[in-house]
C-alpha cells in the first residue's frame, strides 16, 4: 500500500546496510501499479535491488511467488515491508546453512509498537502482530515452521515441495496467514531428515500500528488464525497440522 511507502523504503534501505551484503534485493509490488512506478523510480539508479509486479494471485503468497520466479540465489530471504533488518541479519542467516541439513533459517522479530504496547496484551500472544512470541526458544534451536517477517529458505525446497499456496495468506488488510506454516510442513514431510532452524540473533524490527495494538484486531486475528490452522489441517493431517 502507499500509505507504507516510506516503511518499504526503509525495509530496502536495511538490506543496502547489510554486512553481508545481499546478492540481491528483489521488492514484489502487490498489484498497485501507482506505487510500482514509485518503487522503481526510487531505486533506478541502484543495480542490485529489482522491482517487479506481482503477476499471481493479488495477495502475499502470489507477490513471494513472483520474487522466488526471478531470484537468482541459492537462499532465499523473506522480509515484509513494515520490517526492519538489523545490519548483522544476513550473516547470521548465511552461517546457519553450513549445515547441509538445514532447509529453512528464521529470526527474532521484536514488535516496535508505533503507539506503545498495550498494557493487557500478553506476550504468548506476539504472533497476532507477526512477531517472536514468549515460549519460542532463546537460543538456536529446530522448529516445525519459520515466521514470515523474517524467514529464509535453500531454494531446494520451493524445488520440492512447491511454491506458498494462492489461496492462504494475507489479502489486503484480511488478517489470515499460516502460508509458510503450511510449506514448511510440507516440505518437511517430503524430506523428514532435514530441518528449520530458528536463530535469535538474526533480528528484525517489525512496526506494529496502534490499530493492530485493539482488541478488536486481536479478537479478529485470532479467529482468523484458527481458520487457516483448519485449512492447513485439511492439507497436511491435523496432527502436523495443529503440532507446537
Amino acid at each position: 500500500t502507499e500509505e507504507r511507502y516510506d516503511d518499504l523504503v526503509e525495509a530496502v534501505q536495511s538490506m543496502q546496510n547489510q554486512t553481508e551484503r545481499p546478492l540481491e534485493t528483489i521488492v514484489a509490488i502487490d498489484h498497485n501499479p501507482i506505487l510500482f512506478e514509485r518503487i522503481a523510480e526510487h531505486w533506478s539508479d541502484t543495480s542490485d535491488v529489482v522491482v517487479i509486479e506481482n503477476t499471481q494471485e493479488r495477495g502475499l503468497s502470489g507477490a513471494r511467488n513472483s520474487g522466488i520466479a526471478i531470484a537468482m540465489g541459492d537462499v532465499l530471504a523473506f522480509l515484509d515491508d513494515d520490517a526492519v533488518a538489523e545490519p548483522d541479519w544476513l550473516a547470521h542467516i548465511q552461517a546457519g546453512y553450513a549445515d547441509p541439513k538445514v532447509a529453512g533459517i528464521g529470526g527474532k522479530i521484536d514488535p516496535k509498537w508505533l503507539a506503545g504496547k498495550p498494557g493487557w496484551f500478553p506476550e504468548e500472544f506476539n504472533w497476532v502482530v507477526g512477531c517472536t512470541y514468549k515460549g519460542m526458544p532463546e537460543e538456536t534451536a529446530p522448529v516445525r515452521n519459520l515466521i514470515g517477517a523474517n524467514m529464509s529458505f535453500r531454494r531446494e525446497v520451493f524445488e520440492t515441495a512447491g511454491l506458498f499456496r494462492t489461496g492462504m495468506g494475507r489479502v489486503d488488510s484480511l488478517p489470515v496467514g499460516c502460508e509458510e506454516t503450511e510449506i514448511c510442513i510440507r516440505y518437511s514431510q517430503k524430506k523428514p531428515g532435514q530441518v528449520f532452524l530458528y536463530n535469535p540473533d538474526a533480528k528484525v524490527q517489525h512496526k506494529v500500528p496502534g490499530k493492530r495494538g485493539s482488541f478488536d484486531y486481536f479478537r479478529s486475528r485470532c479467529y482468523y488464525e484458527g481458520r487457516s490452522k483448519a485449512m492447513v489441517s485439511k492439507m497436511v493431517g491435523s496432527s502436523d497440522g495443529l503440532s507446537s
